[in-house]
């Protein structure tokens, strides 16, 4: 690495992913700063090298270069805000998930106090950061990404940069954390709705990876297919999605299982299957949710 990629890094917020990568920054020779409201948070990275900063300001002057890593957005203006005057002339890179419109509200922030700014999205786990397998999304001024990317690298795995737009990153993020998430809650779903009918968890679990092994190149499948705007079937229809659909809620709150995630999901079904699109493919449902929310 050159000097510059070993250039000093601020820290700010050390839950598991703030510290994960003051650590990630550390290992990689980075002089590196960190604060966090709770002090005594930083005491194994202080124990490697680290430089424990009394205040935010304090914080933000060591290093060109500074990483927020908390909650949401509210709880990194509540840090930053009061750091303004040192933050100007400094880079921020906001490591925080939330919203695009906070992120752009956030860049218009920054742009306001004399900092430039990049907003990212970590789209892997804290303990994959600093090894190969981290992935972080980052988006902002062209200028400022190249200007910080040797640093960056030191967080692991892939550093992607999707564009000038500030918000970019964030979009990315909320929508693919909208696949992890109902992702997640039709699985503990499925397993509730297997427990009530005697099958345990673990009988089930076999044949629940092998139906989320049909999701890649159902994506894949889907993606083509929405860019382009065929919406024509050639396996299963809409229709036949609702009677599925129908029977599950049906078997669920026979239960008194809570199927209302399900129902939501069959309700946009409907609409489509009224609107003349019974006989198409799933594909068609990206426009009818967006027709849903205009």
């Amino acid at each position: 690495m050159t000097d510059r990629d070993l250039s000093p890094v601020t820290v700010l917020g050390l839950g598991p992913m703030g510290r994960a990568l003051a650590g990630a920054l550390l290992a990689a020779g980075h002089p590196t700063t960190v604060w966090n409201r709770t002090a005594d948070r930083a005491d194994p990275l202080v124990a490697r090298g680290a430089r424990r900063a009394p205040t935010v300001a304090a914080a933000v002057r060591a290093s060109p270069l500074v990483l927020a890593c908390v909650i949401d957005y509210a709880a990194v203006r509540a840090v930053v805000e009061p750091a303004a005057d040192a933050l100007a002339g400094r880079t921020l890179v906001n490591l925080t998930a939330d919203t695009p419109q906070r992120a752009r509200t956030m860049a218009a922030w920054a742009a306001g106090q004399g900092v430039d700014y990049l907003d990212g999205a970590i789209m892997t786990p804290a303990p994959t950061i600093g090894g190969a397998g981290a992935l972080v999304l980052y988006s902002g001024p062209e200028r400022v990404w190249h200007a910080h990317r040797g640093t960056l690298a030191s967080l692991g795995g892939s550093a992607d940069w999707l564009g000038p737009d500030p918000s970019r990153a964030a979009a990315y993020d909320v929508a693919l954390l909208d696949v992890f998430w109902t992702a997640m809650s039709g699985i503990t779903h499925a397993f509730a709705l297997a427990r009530a009918e005697g099958i345990t968890a673990s009988e089930l679990m076999p044949y629940a990876k092998g139906i989320s092994g049909l999701l890649p190149d159902l994506v894949g499948d889907l993606a083509g297919r929405v860019d382009v705007g065929n919406h024509t079937a050639d396996v299963s229809t809409i229709a036949s999605a609702a009677a599925t659909m129908s029977h599950i809620v049906e078997a669920a709150e026979g239960h008194g299982i809570h199927a209302g995630t399900l129902r939501a999901a069959g309700e946009v079904v409907a609409r489509a299957v009224r609107a003349g699109h019974g006989d198409e493919d799933f594909s068609r449902l990206v426009q009818v949710y967006a027709k849903a929310s205009g």
